[in-house]
């Protein structure tokens, strides 16, 4: 893992949005990186959890954060959501133990923790900015 001073030293701005889609090959459960109790966590009473998927490949970038929130289907499922770097392409690696959460009653859920990137020639330290609405669905994510 990487520090978490470094990867805050490029705060500047957003580099790019994330891509947060509907749940796919990208979120198996064989992808649950263990032990669960460390790469997994839940909040708002257990109504939003966060995980990390390890897809293996691609090597460079196999991780992705798996979200299950509000709202609830006709069926009480949560809505099930991937977040990656771009596309299919996954984290380089995704300090978990970082993850911080805040609540703003105007956006939802906020969370935070620092990511690497795959970059040109080697993996590039960010923070990892996202917000889950459990009342609307809406997930927005952005890298800093």
């Amino acid at each position: 893992m990487f520090s978490l001073v470094a990867a805050m030293m490029g705060w500047g701005g957003f580099v790019h949005a994330q891509e947060v889609g509907p749940c796919d090959w990208r979120s198996g459960a064989e992808g649950l990186i263990e032990p669960w109790e460390d790469y997994t966590r839940t909040f708002s009473d257990g109504k939003v959890r966060i995980a990390l998927v390890d897809r293996i490949e691609p090597g460079a970038s196999p991780l992705h954060i798996l979200i299950l929130s509000p709202p609830y289907d006709v069926l009480g499922a949560r809505q099930c959501r991937i977040l990656s770097v771009e596309g299919t392409r996954g984290f380089a690696d995704v300090d978990f133990s970082s993850l911080e959460a805040d609540y703003d009653p105007s956006v939802g859920l906020i969370f935070e923790l620092a990511v690497r990137i795959p970059g040109p020639i080697e993996a590039e330290d960010r923070m990892l900015r996202f917000s889950v609405n459990q009342a609307s669905g809406a997930i927005e994510a952005s890298l800093r």
